[in-house]
């Protein structure tokens, strides 16, 4: 890029995920890249689509030569039609479609130096070995990036050259680990305690060579802005920082935060290999050193996304996924080889959203025509253009209890796997549920960022989805993001909750208040609702001087105002009754602030605040700080007075209301008065507010956010946030990339090959973690089926997979009654029945009289259960899933009462 060009704008919208995985600069560079793609067979289309998705300049795809029947099994742009045609002059037209912002050329001749010379990157596959050596010696001669890719059946090689040094500027791409502080020591090797509280969880996520910096520390003040450090994990709550000798005594709290560092990498590192080597056992054959150099340079490359996969696989199998981004790479993939091709074959696609513009940039069977239409009709019209043969259904329907109307026993039946491409961890548990009890493989994958993992379960082989411990949500108790935030996240929740009180909340109560007379009544309301309904009752906007107003009042109230208060009840030198210091980490003694008109910050919080109210009374709205600044300049502001009656509380058991009952009282006492005026008047049934929900891609309401919790960090101390973090934190936005999700989704099908061929070996599958940004794979044996011993020193056993099977017809064909159940449960398993439940519905119990049991024992199961409300079983239900407790038993397997006909008899 010519010094005096501006650097390129990134379209936040198309790119939001992928900005979390690269940042605004790395995009910015990668905008102004020319690559160059050659060889368009199946690996080459994938990461010339992958290269085009991230946003590059430019992509030039070469091939000399033309489509043959064999590349149909991988190369997804290729059909047909375009047998005898220049594979690069075919692809380059579906290649542009992915981005708009990424031009695309094609080039069918010699790749001559002249040619070369231009690009940036260049990419080599399907090349000879002669051709290969010969364009890299040129790139690296020129300083051109090289990356070489080629694959053979299942395996595949993978080699970069970035030049004799190159720097990686962002070697890590994980969220950066902070913690706080509650001690330094002076001395030669400082050591730094971290605070932890029930929020944060215990100790710290930081490692050995980890580069730290400092902020908000106190009393050693020389460690705040200074240049990054290394640490040492000293235990669970203590690091070494390096010499502090020369610093001032600590006195009270800081944040100590990980950052990333620039790394240099050379192809002299090669020679640690051969270092390394040398230290084998003496008994070894003698090392060919060239041999390990040249294995070296190649270990110094990056990984790319993997290959489609060649070949077809005419298989019958029935397997649902979403079509997100890993959904459309899934389905791509099971188009090239072959899946759901075959008589009887299907693959049900099902995903209640629709597309968005975003969507574009990682989900590749999308289009800009696209937009607003549903996902899985669209998806899978676009494998059937890749493979005409596969047979795919498309449905709108999530997965989960409320639709088992859809997806019940009858559907999961009729399946042979299922492959979850889930964003909530929710569904994803769900389905794991529905496999395990149906006895059907599943196929989970998901990606965050450059991380992604596949995981493979098999009944009666691995282990059944479960729970991650490190997979639950982080919930921080009220108190302290009302009172005692330590850290950015805090804040950025506190005013979110905000948000949602004042512009939401409060006007569905406003409505409920004018039209509902019982509507202070309600016990769920909480003191805050009551507050701010009051307020929005007394200081209802006319104009939009009266939002500027009552915005600049809402300013003083929460940072100035509600922070005096605070202090009001806990100054700074107050004492717990141990004698100790309150404010001591993790509790930061905040500050109350001073309105600055000329401060950006201050002024973006009354534009925003005054423009949601504006739009919650139907008002006109006049931008410009101009405006808002002469409007407060005639605003006169009551100076702070305690409040009485106001409770604090400590901890999370404590009750988290803000008022005493009397003080609650005298809330609903006024607001009672105020709708009886209002009534007096005739005023009740007019101008309700227009409720408003907070959306992460409106502008005014992330500014309202971002701005209000980055002046309750000032109060407290916590250093800021920019916009694009506050989006992602507030948002709940899981970075995302396109190569992550095409290399996840290829990991997936190379265990799908292998359910296909029925393998019954726990080592011939594969459960993996990869890391693109590092590059890191993980391929691990997947964990055995836990199986627990029934009895003690007893053989019998038990595994998760297993379930009571018992008939649901008898011997002429008539369904079975309770009491037939019963009795096969005591006939065939030994098991006297106590209590029989369909779902948390209770159809039989011990302890009932003896006339309603006789009724139940006489009854159909089908009938009984029909009984529940809100229940049916369909005629031709082929399978009930009831829960037992029976004598003498304890956590026994679920019963399938099979209401068809089954050749084999009921085991356990």
């Amino acid at each position: 890029m010519n010094a005096l060009e501006s650097p390129p704008e990134i379209d936040e919208r198309l790119y939001s995920r992928q900005l979390y995985v690269l940042g605004p600069e790395a995009m910015r560079k990668m905008a102004t890249v020319t690559v160059l793609v050659s060889g368009m067979k199946g690996l080459g289309v994938e990461i010339a689509k992958n290269i085009i998705l991230a946003g590059v300049k430019s992509v030039t795809v070469h091939d000399q030569n033309d489509a043959q029947w064999s590349d149909l099994s991988s190369q997804f742009y290729l059909s047909e039609n375009d047998l005898g045609h220049n594979r690069a002059m075919v692809s380059r037209h579906r290649l542009a479609e992915l981005n708009r912002y990424v031009l695309v050329h094609s080039y069918t001749g010699e790749l001559t130096e002249s040619f070369l010379s231009p690009f940036q990157v260049v990419v080599l596959t399907n090349s000879s070995l002669k051709e290969q050596q010969r364009i890299s010696d040129f790139c690296h001669a020129e300083n051109i990036c090289f990356v070489l890719a080629d694959t053979k059946g299942l395996t595949g090689q993978l080699f970069c050259d970035f030049g004799e040094d190159f720097w990686v500027h962002d070697p890590l791409e994980a969220e950066h680990a902070s913690a706080i502080i509650r001690d330094i020591t002076q001395g030669n090797l400082g050591i730094l305690t971290v605070a932890c509280d029930g929020d944060q969880g215990q100790g710290h996520h930081f490692e050995d060579g980890d580069w730290v910096t400092f902020s908000g520390v106190e009393g050693m003040t020389e460690l705040n802005g200074s240049e990054p450090r290394p640490v040492r994990v000293k235990g669970q709550d203590c690091l070494e920082v390096g010499d502090t000798s020369s610093f001032s005594p600590y006195r009270c709290g800081g944040i100590i935060t990980k950052v990333k560092m620039s790394q240099k990498h050379s192809f002299t590192d090669a020679d640690k290999m051969v270092e390394l080597a040398q230290t084998l056992p003496g008994d070894q054959e003698p090392l060919d050193e060239d041999l390990i150099r040249t294995f070296a340079y190649g270990c110094a490359g990056d990984l790319s996304p993997i290959n489609a996969f060649v070949g077809a696989v005419a298989a019958q199998e029935v397997l649902k996924v979403g079509a997100g981004a890993i959904g459309c790479e899934l389905l791509k993939n099971f188009a090239m080889i072959g899946l759901a091709a075959g008589q009887g074959g299907n693959i049900t696609v099902t995903d209640m959203d629709t597309i968005e513009y975003s969507n574009l940039n990682r989900q590749f069977l999308f289009r800009p025509a696209d937009i607003s239409k549903q996902k899985s009709e669209v998806a899978a019209a676009a494998i059937k253009l890749m493979n005409p043969n596969v047979n795919v259904t498309a449905q709108q329907n999530p997965v989960g209890p409320d639709t088992e109307g859809f997806y019940g026993a009858e559907f999961f039946l009729g399946l042979d796997g299922v492959a979850t491409a889930l964003d909530s961890l929710q569904a994803r548990e769900y389905v794991g549920e529905r496999c395990a009890l149906f006895l059907k493989p599943l196929l989970d994958s998901g990606t965050a960022g450059t991380q992604g993992h596949a995981q493979v379960f098999v009944p009666f082989l691995t282990e059944s989805y479960g729970r991650s411990p490190d997979q639950e949500k982080t919930e921080h108790p009220p108190c302290t993001l009302r009172y005692f935030p330590s850290t950015i996240q805090h804040t950025l929740q506190w005013a979110r909750d905000r948000f949602e009180c004042l512009f939401k909340t409060t006007a569905e109560n406003f409505n409920a208040f004018l039209t509902d007379p019982n509507f202070l009544e309600t016990p769920e309301l909480e003191d805050l609702e009551l507050l701010e309904l009051q307020i929005a009752l007394q200081e209802k906007p006319l104009s939009w001087e009266d939002c500027v107003a009552r915005a600049r009042r809402l300013w003083e109230r929460l940072f100035s105002h509600d922070i005096q208060q605070l202090l009001h009840k806990f100054p700074p030198e107050h004492e717990t009754s141990s004698g100790l210091p309150f404010w001591s980490e993790p509790k930061r003694c905040p500050l109350p602030l001073s309105f600055d008109f000329n401060n950006t910050t201050h002024m973006a919080f009354i534009l925003a605040a005054s423009r949601l109210f504006a739009q919650t009374h139907r008002l006109d709205v006049s931008e410009g700080c101009a405006t808002a600044c002469h409007i407060q300049l005639d605003l006169h502001l009551p100076p702070f007075e305690p409040s009485l009656g106001v409770h604090i509380p400590l901890t999370e058991e404590e009750p988290q209301g803000t008022f005493d009952k009397t003080r609650l009282a005298e809330l609903r006492q006024a607001l009672a008065k105020s709708r009886r005026k209002l009534e007096a008047q005739g005023a009740v049934m007019s101008q309700p507010m227009e409720p408003v929900h907070f959306e992460k891609d409106n502008d005014s309401h992330l500014q309202f956010v971002m701005t209000a919790a980055n002046l309750r960090a000032e109060n407290y101390g916590i250093p800021p946030v920019d916009k694009l973090q506050a989006k992602q934190i507030v948002g709940g936005i899981v970075p995302a990339i396109a190569t992550t999700t095409a290399a996840v989704a290829g990991l997936v099908c190379l265990e799908l090959y292998k359910l296909v061929w029925g393998h019954r070996r726990l080592s011939s599958y594969r459960s993996s973690f990869l890391q693109l940004s590092e590059p890191l794979l993980n391929r691990f044996q997947p964990l055995a089926d836990k199986v627990t011993s029934l009895v003690p020193c007893q053989p019998m056993t038990r595994s998760c997979w297993d379930r009571i099977d018992v008939p649901g017809v008898d011997a002429k064909g008539e369904e079975i009654t309770l009491r037939d159940f019963r009795d096969c449960l005591q006939r065939e398993h030994s098991l006297v029945l106590r209590m029989l439940l369909y779902g948390q519905a209770l159809l039989y119990a011990g302890f009932w009289n003896e006339k309603k049991i006789e009724q139940r024992l006489a009854s159909r199961l089908t009938d009984l259960v029909r009984c529940i409300p809100g229940q049916t079983v369909p005629k031709d239900c082929p399978l009930l899933v009831l829960s037992v407790v029976c004598e003498d038993e304890d956590d026994l397997p679920p019963v399938h009462v099979w209401l068809q006909p089954r050749s084999s008899n009921c085991v356990l």
